[in-house]
């Protein structure tokens, strides 16, 4: 099963909002398995007043972010109905590299997929690529929070 995600479903399963928000949409879900979601990078982020001001870049840490929502998403759909409305939560993050610098202009394309989920804690290995070029890696380890 195929499931794609607009902004306003994302923000459903996702806390966070402007400026923190940085997946655009989901392009493919299936859930227990994978999802492949993108940000689209824009000269008007509010970081790049600032990171670099003449070489705008996007930070390694929000793209690593972005991975990690992206992750979210897809913990979140995989999870059972009593985890949807609590917080997931960062344990680790491994195995970070960067590739390539995240330019204005450029879409962002974030593949995520589980490779443990137990309980209430998934293993998860992304990978954020611009125009079939790697530009960043990790491994996440999260977890559900309590529920509000």
């Amino acid at each position: 099963m195929t499931i794609k995600y607009d902004i306003l479903d994302i923000m459903k399963f996702l806390p966070h909002r402007y400026p923190f928000i940085l997946v655009d949409r989901v392009i493919e879900l299936d859930p227990g398995k994978t999802i492949t979601a993108l940000k689209n990078v824009t000269i008007n982020e509010p970081f790049f007043q600032g990171h670099f001001p003449g070489t705008p870049i996007m930070p390694g840490v929000l793209i690593v972010e972005a991975m990690g929502q992206a992750g979210g998403v897809l913990f979140i759909e995989s999870a059972s109905e009593k985890w949807h409305g609590a917080p997931v939560y960062f344990m680790a993050i491994d195995k970070v590299r960067f590739r390539r610098p995240v330019v204005p202009g450029d879409q962002l394309i974030l593949e995520v997929e589980i490779i443990k989920y137990r309980h209430k804690v998934v293993k998860l290995a992304a990978k954020a690529s611009v125009d079939g070029q790697r530009a960043a890696e990790a491994e996440f380890m999260a977890s559900f929070g309590e529920k509000q």
